[in-house]
């Protein structure tokens, strides 16, 4: 999944970070376009284990994971703005956080390891519990939310969650935008080296 990346700390940031991902070269595009995205971010994110099948993720489970992200969205600006919660999301997102998430299981592979996998099927309602009630922990985690950073990469507004030593994290992901900033430093040092 080009462009995509699960390092901003909790599941619900990830989500978040779907909404404009970068292309190779094509600027910014929806991260969930289709189900078969918003599988492959199933999937990387963790939710689903790699071999749980995953029926056809049509347009109504494309849709309810983009609004989910935009109240995620929403409820995260407001805290970190300091203010009020939008009540209708909030409403939207502790509603999805209180039904059932999936079931996880053991099961013996072929070669007769133990791997997990999810128990009674792969629902919609399911996945969005559990992307909901990491963003419910997080909005009700005052220690967590004084961690979450937004990237300081030109033109990047990703948030995350900064866990790093003394916590001067700059950027969402360092192989991306922190590459992008040490690129065009190194390249004001060589333009002023040649203007001399």
């Amino acid at each position: 999944m080009t462009g995509v990346w699960f390092d901003s700390g909790r599941v619900c940031l990830d989500l978040l970070a779907t909404d404009g991902v970068e292309g190779a070269g094509s600027g910014c595009r929806e991260g969930i376009r289709d189900g078969d995205a918003l599988r492959l971010w199933l999937v990387g994110a963790g939710l689903v284990p790699d071999r749980t099948p995953l029926g056809r993720l049509g347009p109504d489970w494309v849709e309810a994971f983009r609004a989910l992200r935009r109240d995620v969205g929403t409820l995260v600006r407001a805290e970190l703005a300091g203010t009020g919660p939008e009540e209708e999301a909030l409403a939207r997102v502790n509603a999805a956080a209180a039904g059932p998430p999936p079931g996880v299981c053991a099961v013996r592979d072929q070669e007769g390891h133990l791997v997990r996998e999810l128990c009674g099927g792969v629902e919609c309602a399911g996945m969005l519990a559990t992307v909901a009630r990491d963003a419910v922990e997080l909005l009700t985690d005052p220690g967590e939310l004084a961690l979450i950073r937004t990237c300081e990469g030109d033109g990047c507004a990703r948030l995350y969650l900064d866990t790093s030593r003394g916590h001067r994290r700059r950027w969402c992901s360092s192989e991306l935008c922190g590459n992008r900033e040490r690129v065009a430093r190194h390249r004001r040092r060589v333009r002023e080296v040649a203007g001399t």
